[in-house]
């Protein structure tokens, strides 16, 4: 059968500021996952929140963009806005950027990322006889926060020694979006390990350019989607940061979770933190883990799962962060990021004008801008043509 994965997750409202949703509001999105489930809308569900965006993974036989599926999703965040309004929660329905989207709801607001595939496991399919994957989440970070480790789990043997067998030594290819491009998708294929330096040189803008899917070069097999889009370019003012979330199908024809993972131990700089504007580690924490640590670091958590023929997840999941191997990554991001914010405000501590989040920044900047004059104050000093175009 064809199987789809989608996961739709959301900021729509946090305790005590951007920290995590309150017991009720999973308790709520939960309640309408299986509803969900019992009425057949979806094979199977599951909720979790890392920071203080509500995920909802599913597993269903309706393909990608569905507008059922995104609409329940929808409702589920919409019912969750009201519970976080009744409590006077911090930014209730933030990420919920339209009225009331028709369709599906990419580019709405949440952030999605789905994957659809033929699911037929057994020993009979010598390709791919057992289907699992991982689900990647990110809190107070910028869309392009996955360019760095998923392009080395995908393109970099020194991380992904499975590069160098038969199954995926042909390598695979990169669909990577321009997300400065409102008027829709606008995509590049390009090909690792060739043009490994071609794709180096667009992911290095983590707010630009993103990783959109990866795909199989030996098998035509989508191997991960990720929701890359910038929310400041749907709603044209702050938000919030754009929190991205991923889809990784994982061993076999594709690399093994401690290749995908392992290069998150670099706790890279990203965008992100505070206000949106500032450039911190990405700290890799377990699932359900609250935004409360010194500063607001940039947090990712990744969840694993394996699919049975009939579409259902396992009975438990592994979460892959939540390991005292990490606890030393952990430490370096605190301490990265220390070191970052001691900067405060100067240079690379904060992300450059053109991509500071909130609008008073460029408010108050613009306002400084207009009062600067020529030190004589004889415009006509200024050349002609500039005088023109100004």
């Amino acid at each position: 059968m064809k199987l789809t994965l989608s996961i739709l997750k959301a900021d729509v409202g946090s305790v005590g500021g951007h920290t995590k949703p309150n017991d009720k509001m999973m308790d709520a999105v939960r309640q309408d996952t299986e509803t969900a489930i019992k009425s057949g809308l979806i094979i199977d569900g599951w909720v979790s929140h890392t920071g203080d965006d509500i995920a909802i993974l599913m597993s269903h036989t309706r393909g990608p963009d569905d507008t059922g599926i995104h609409q329940f999703a929808w409702n589920a965040f919409i019912k969750a806005t009201e519970i976080a309004s009744s409590f006077g929660l911090y930014g209730a329905g933030q990420d919920l950027l339209v009225d009331a989207p028709s369709g599906n709801i990419r580019g709405a607001g949440p952030a999605v990322a789905e994957v659809e595939f033929d699911h037929e496991p057994g020993k009979g399919n010598r390709v791919r006889p057992a289907e699992s994957f991982m689900m990647l989440a990110a809190d107070k970070c910028g869309p392009g926060a996955y360019n760095l480790p998923i392009f080395l789990g995908f393109a970099d043997p020194m991380y992904c020694g499975g590069l160098m067998l038969p199954n995926m030594v042909q390598g695979f290819t990169f669909h990577i979006i321009d997300m400065d491009n409102t008027d829709g998708d606008s995509i590049i294929e390009l090909n690792a390990p060739e043009d490994y330096y071609r794709i180096a040189a667009l992911l290095r803008d983590n707010e630009r350019f993103g990783i959109d899917r990866i795909y199989s070069r030996t098998h035509g097999q989508q191997a991960a989607a990720i929701s890359a889009q910038r929310l400041h370019s749907i709603a044209g003012t702050y938000t919030g940061k754009d929190d991205p979330v991923a889809l990784v199908r994982n061993q076999g024809i594709f690399p093994a979770p401690e290749e995908l993972t392992s290069p998150f131990a670099k706790a890279h700089y990203v965008g992100g933190d505070a206000r949106g504007s500032h450039v911190m580690p990405l700290m890799p924490v377990p699932i359900n883990t609250a935004v409360t640590g010194i500063y607001c670091l940039p947090l990712v958590s990744c969840t694993g799962f394996s699919v049975d023929s009939e579409g259902h997840f396992s009975d438990s999941f592994v979460d892959f962060f939540d390991n005292p191997a990490w606890d030393v990554v952990r430490t370096r991001a605190q301490e990265k990021g220390m070191e970052m914010r001691s900067q405060g405000w100067s240079g690379a501590a904060m992300l450059p004008y053109t991509e500071l989040e909130y609008g008073g920044f460029r408010t108050t900047v613009t306002g400084l801008v207009d009062q600067f004059m020529f030190r004589n104050g004889k415009v006509e000093d200024i050349p002609a043509e500039k005088a023109t175009a100004d």
